[in-house]
């Protein structure tokens, strides 16, 4: 008879959920504990599965040290000092990701994975979009949209993965057929001792799969160690890399297309579509495939989105760039435009450190901040103005821009000082350009 405690779900939400309704197909009914109060999926588990208990409010250790598997959710850390104990007695501490890997592991390896500080979501999505233009059967999720173990209910040709450096951290088997790690950038040092520890947790993709494609312009994103590995990169190609030679998408000796016929803007997610095409190569997507995708496909919100043209302005949301590093790439990735550059940044910086945005900031402008941290950039620009609100900030903005300008939200910072998430500071954005006069 199976021991009522043996496998733990720690953490509810979307994730636990999927959890919970994986191990009850397999019949294992699991224990739930939350630290939370009032977990988000509470009343979904006890509608759906009224025979698993929850235990919410905090962990406890009596349950947790007799238990055979703990399922951890990616947003508690491992060195949580009650899953410390469990992980000392030699209890198996995993993620769901690491449950997928072990449902598909005697498949052929059909996994793309998807991994970095900045890009992933948009990489993601473009591969998904990229293998139905090929006509693939394909399914999309992980760390963005349809948990991965609600995934194996579609049971696609191939499944495209966005992968965190917390879910890599308890995944060990995840057989991809290739994997990414586009970028390394400061981020979530609050749960990592430092940089190479939270690199170290990315790049744990690329044991795990039979080919890897690098950022030749990130030297973060190397292997440390030979393997079957390919790049992508803004400069010319050599041998079998992708690159960009002379406006042109080049994957060799091999030309895509024009960048002129790309509707990304931005050098940054020129890069990301350079990644894109490299992954969805290794399963054979022909570049005629590749250049109708990129000739439609816009963006997703809030990720370098074009929001509005104003009395010749254009408008561009950026709200989710929550770290300094997508920052400086959508600076980066714009600076090149023939027009001023306004800049609107500030928020919550989770303790970030704001001093790689000062070089990038030269090609700003004017520099528009507001939130809990936008004085300590605004420190970081001669004449920078600060604004308690985004409606301010907008019309502000509007003010100082001229025809042929951009207006750039690209915060560097978390919402949650003003805003329930990026999505919501995203819309005011928007809602404040569209109340904008122009045509």
């Amino acid at each position: 008879m199976q021991n009522p405690r043996s496998h733990i779900v720690l953490g509810l939400g979307a994730t636990g959920l999927s959890v919970v309704r994986y191990l009850c197909g397999k019949g294992i009914t699991p224990l739930v504990m939350d630290s939370r109060r009032q977990p988000p999926g509470a009343e979904t588990l006890a509608a759906q599965f009224p025979e698993v208990e929850l235990i919410s409010g905090g962990f406890d250790c009596r349950y947790l040290v007799q238990a055979s598997q703990i399922i951890i959710s990616p947003g508690i850390a491992l060195n949580t000092p009650e899953v410390r104990a469990a992980l000392d007695m030699g209890i198996e501490v995993i993620g769901d990701i690491e449950l997928f890997a072990r449902e598909i592991a005697d498949r052929k390896p059909c996994v793309i994975g998807i991994t970095g500080s900045n890009g992933k979501t948009t990489v993601t999505t473009l591969v998904g979009e990229l293998l139905k233009e090929a006509g693939i059967a394909v399914a999309v999720g992980g760390n963005i949209g349809v948990p991965a173990l609600d995934l194996l209910a579609q049971d696609p040709a191939i499944f495209v993965l966005e992968l965190s450096s917390f879910q890599l951290e308890t995944t060990h088997s995840l057989n991809c057929v290739i994997a990414t790690c586009l970028n390394v950038t400061e981020d979530h040092m609050d749960r990592y001792s430092d940089m190479d520890a939270y690199r170290a947790a990315k790049l744990r993709l690329y044991h795990q799969s039979r080919a890897v494609i690098f950022n030749r312009d990130d030297a973060l994103t190397v292997p440390t160690e030979p393997m079957n590995q390919n790049s992508f990169g803004l400069a010319p190609p050599e041998l079998d890399e992708w690159g960009i030679v002379d406006g042109k998408i080049w994957h060799g000796q091999s030309e895509i297309m024009p960048i002129t016929d790309v509707a990304l803007i931005g050098s940054h997610n020129h890069a990301n579509l350079l990644a894109a095409m490299a992954l969805v190569d290794a399963v054979g997507v022909d570049k005629y495939a590749m250049a109708n995708v990129a000739r439609r496909f816009t963006g997703l919100p809030h990720r370098c989105q074009v929001v509005g043209v104003k009395k010749g302005v254009t408008y561009v949301n950026d709200s989710k760039a929550t770290n300094v590093g997508a920052t400086v790439a959508a600076l980066d990735g714009l600076g090149d435009h023939l027009g001023d550059l306004i800049l609107i940044a500030g928020g919550d910086g989770k303790g970030a450190d704001f001093s790689p945005l000062a070089a990038p900031l030269a090609k700003v402008t004017h520099l528009i901040t507001l939130g809990r941290d936008g004085h300590k950039i605004a420190a970081l620009k001669a004449g920078a103005l600060s604004v308690d609100s985004m409606a301010a900030a907008v019309a502000k903005a509007a003010e100082l821009a001229m025809s042929g300008d951009i207006v750039l939200l690209s915060p560097a910072c978390a919402s949650l000082d003003m805003y329930s998430n990026f999505m919501a500071r995203g819309d005011d954005f928007r809602s404040q350009v569209e109340q904008l006069d122009g045509e």
